[in-house]
């Protein structure tokens, strides 16, 4: 039996259309809010993740990119990007998967429509913050991972924790931290989302992002983008899986 989801947001965003472009449909523009994808500009053209091709390719309106796994599954990711007034963005987005074939494991199914559901809200407050605090600037993107899952929700509280969050701590917080690679001194960070799934922290010259996989019995992880200058993917890539495994 077929089976099929649907994501949709709507999103005002404070740049022009050409940013909101750059930042959805470019490698570079990825890599400041969500994650490493090189893009082939044309229709037909390839993307380095997922084993995904362009569908639709528009500057600077639309861009949609499908991805096609053994056994029926396809996954289509659009953007639609449309002027606003006073030179803002109206950004639509959707997520579709589609499966043909036989679902073996409803509760995978499940899951992962549960955590794309989830997933989708955080990385679009993330594009809005680098549209309005980043845009333009060179990032690098640091990926860290526990080996372990887990399905205890206090081991995310217990991160937080550890970062120097208290428990009553709220977004919009500004806090001192002590974060790994910052050579000894402390990073002034603003709380920029905080729930038990996931929780945001914006410097001067980063945005934290750490994902809890507890809801859905997968690792706890982080993807980070740094924007300094000097800023060093693998010596920051090692020393978050450091204080990660210390965790």
């Amino acid at each position: 039996m077929a089976r099929q989801f649907e994501v949709r947001r709507e999103h005002d965003l404070p740049a022009p259309p050409e940013r909101v472009w750059d930042a959805v449909a470019t490698g570079a523009g990825n890599l400041g809010w969500l994650y490493p994808m090189e893009v082939e500009p044309r229709v037909g053209g390839k993307v380095t993740r997922g084993d995904s091709t362009v569908v639709a390719w528009e500057p600077p309106r639309h861009f949609a990119v499908r991805a096609e796994q053994d056994g029926g599954f396809s996954n289509t990711l659009t953007y639609r990007v449309e002027p606003a007034d006073g030179g803002t963005t109206r950004l639509r987005t959707g997520i579709h998967w589609v499966h043909t074939g036989v679902v073996d494991d409803a509760w995978e199914w499940d899951t992962k429509t549960d955590a794309a559901e989830r997933h989708v809200d955080f990385y679009q407050h993330s594009l809005a913050a680098y549209l309005t605090h980043f845009t333009g600037r060179p990032a690098v993107y640091v990926r860290a991972s526990r080996t372990e899952r887990t399905d205890d929700p206090t081991d995310f509280a217990a991160l937080r924790r550890r970062l120097g969050l208290a428990d009553d701590t709220a977004v919009g917080d500004r806090l001192s931290l002590d974060l790994p690679g910052s050579d000894g001194g402390t990073t002034e960070v603003v709380v920029d989302w905080l729930d038990g799934d996931f929780l945001g922290l914006r410097a001067p010259d980063a945005l934290y992002r750490f994902f809890n996989g507890s809801s859905w019995n997968w690792p706890i992880w982080l993807g980070h983008h740094l924007f300094a200058e000097d800023a060093d993917e693998a010596a920051a890539t090692e020393a978050w899986n450091a204080w990660l495994d210390g965790a």
